[in-house]
């Protein structure tokens, strides 16, 4: 179905490292390269409730080729084996963006939305003098305002018309 959807572009210039979470309730791993399945499966029950449809067609193989890339890290949070949600970064020169950013429904509103965004600015920072993502009016209706309490500031804005699925369902036959 056609959607007019709202995307607003942020970036946070000279981010500070802040590698301690003193209240984090869960436990961030980076994700191995070989876990295509578990990064699609990420995808979808973060995403989901937001309509994330752009990765949808992809493979595994498109998956595999996605974490193998070096600029590319995936970082999930655990409470005990329950995954909380996840980031994706990508280095691009000395800026990283959060290309993906979210929790898993059962999460949302635990007040934990502040704290991970702390912990994927910190990664980010690591290896950038720019850190930046974007949002749009697809997203939970908290994300915008949370991010910029962290001190991201909009750059663009724009308005764009897409075929966004009714859905979010598994690979095709799966």
């Amino acid at each position: 179905m056609k959607k007019q959807i709202h995307v607003w572009h942020l970036e946070l210039l000279n981010p500070t490292i802040n590698e301690a979470a003193p209240d984090r309730d869960y436990r961030l791993e980076r994700l191995s390269p070989h876990s295509a399945e578990f990064a699609r499966y990420l995808y979808v029950a973060v995403g989901a409730d937001w309509f994330w449809y752009m990765r949808l067609p992809w493979t595994r193989q498109h998956w595999r080729e996605r974490l193998a890339n070096p600029n590319v890290e995936l970082w999930v949070a655990f409470d005990e084996a329950n995954p909380v949600g996840y980031f994706e970064l990508e280095r691009q020169g000395n800026s990283v963006e959060i290309c993906l950013f979210g929790l898993t429904p059962a999460y949302i509103g635990r007040g934990w939305g502040r704290t991970f965004l702390e912990d994927a600015i910190a990664r980010a920072a690591r290896h950038a003098v720019r850190v930046w993502l974007h949002t749009c009016t697809l997203d939970h209706p908290g994300a915008l305002s949370n991010y910029q309490g962290r001190g991201f500031k909009v750059f663009r804005e724009e308005d764009v018309t897409d075929d966004v699925p009714d859905t979010i369902s598994p690979w095709p036959g799966a």
